[in-house]
């Protein structure tokens, strides 16, 4: 087990391996609690709605024909079902451990025990004006000697359930807001593409920005009446495909911050969050 990573001296993010969770919550590794400077924590983890959400992680639903996702898995013509084809998300290695961020390997395994991705996954925490800020960039690299295809409920036939690649879940709220650059509410900014999106309750701002080009292209993923969560959509129409030894990159990053920041200061944070702007190098 690694100790937090810390903003100010303040502990901010605690990663959980996951190794011990039965298989049909997808076990893998995730960060929980995460929490804003003043203790705030602003992610759950088995809610009983859904219990195979974990915090803030990387999973997908359908990896080769398997479920790493967690749950009933979405069949074409069918609906949901419960099957036997649930996978593991293995952690391999922490090549840096720093107080502030870390490099995790990691092995995306098939219910039969093959290893289908070899995952290589960034995070770093660091201060910034309105609070703290959290990156997270993972490359999935094809394990196997064939294609493999990235999917999800909605490369299977469920229109507008693209989910899958990062997603953050947060706790119960009492007063959600959901807005991004040029919309608001979870009906106009889900499945749309935007610079950053933005969550406030209460007493606290989430705002995400892609850390890149190719995740600021992927459609947000917003949900807001049935349950609090948001993230990327790696795989929304078609599934991605990776040839024997190819590899995809996606990055997030994350404003944390106490109190409810407007439009105009979560704008701000994004430009500077840019593509291009700073790297995340944890080495």
């Amino acid at each position: 087990m690694m100790d937090p990573l810390r903003v100010n001296d303040v502990a901010v993010v605690e990663h959980a391996d996951g190794a011990d969770l039965p298989e049909h919550l997808g076990p893998r590794p995730h960060l929980h609690p995460v929490r804003t400077l003043a203790g705030r924590v602003i992610t759950d983890v088995h809610p009983e709605d859904h219990p195979w959400h974990l915090g803030l992680s990387v999973a997908l639903q359908d990896v080769d024909g398997w479920n790493f996702w967690g749950g009933r898995t979405f069949v074409r013509d069918r609906g949901y079902v419960d099957l036997d084809d649930h996978g593991r998300i293995e952690h391999a290695s922490f090549p840096v451990m720093r107080a502030d961020g870390f490099e995790e390997r990691l092995r995306w395994r098939s219910g039969a025990g093959e290893v289908l991705l070899d995952e290589s996954r960034s995070v770093l925490a660091r201060p910034v004006d309105s609070g703290w800020e959290l990156s997270l960039t993972t490359t999935l690299a094809n394990a196997t000697e064939r294609e493999i295809a990235l999917g999800s409920p909605a490369t299977n036939g469920r229109t507008g359930a693209g989910y899958g690649g990062m997603f953050w879940r947060l706790p119960p709220v009492a007063e959600p807001r959901v807005f991004a650059a040029t919309a608001a509410g979870e009906s106009e900014i889900h499945g749309s593409v935007s610079p950053w999106v933005a969550w406030t309750d209460r007493d606290y701002t989430l705002a995400l920005t892609g850390t890149d080009t190719a995740t600021r292209a992927d459609p947000w993923f917003v949900r807001v009446d049935g349950y609090p969560g948001v993230g990327s959509q790696l795989a929304p129409v078609a599934p991605v495909r990776l040839g024997a030894g190819e590899s995809l990159t996606r990055g997030l990053r994350a404003l944390v911050a106490d109190g409810v920041l407007d439009a105009e200061r979560v704008a701000s944070w994004a430009e500077a969050a840019r593509p291009g702007s700073k790297t995340d190098d944890v080495t």
